[in-house]
């Protein structure tokens, strides 16, 4: 059985130690900025928290700082994220798919006139 959505939590500063709440096992997460709504990551899981620990960027530092050729797209501090955990992966998947089918839905409702 799936549950419903979390409450909206902001990325931890990677900085400042903060770790990220979300189930260890099955899963639907979802991203986005804080400000625009923009969609960053979206997708089932085995293990909800590893796959957001992966979506979080990273800070560099020390040695990798002095190479490092660009920034990241987005610090922590401008994302945030929400879980809905589930009872096995095939449901995470399924879910995960309805859920995209009903935000395709959405949008396409309340897409601008005029757009394509």
């Amino acid at each position: 059985m799936v549950s419903s959505w979390g409450l909206w939590r902001p990325f931890p500063n990677q900085e400042s130690g903060g770790s990220i709440e979300a189930p260890i096992g099955p899963g639907v997460y979802e991203v986005r900025h804080t400000n625009t709504g923009e969609l960053i990551a979206f997708g089932p899981a085995t293990s909800v928290a590893q796959a957001l620990s992966k979506v979080a960027p990273r800070p560099v530092t020390g040695l990798r700082s002095l190479f490092a050729g660009k920034t990241p797209a987005h610090r922590s501090g401008d994302l945030e994220y929400r879980t809905c955990s589930a009872s096995s992966a095939v449901e995470a998947k399924f879910a995960a798919e309805r859920l995209l089918g009903q935000r395709e839905t959405y949008w396409r409702k309340h897409r601008a006139p005029g757009w394509a």
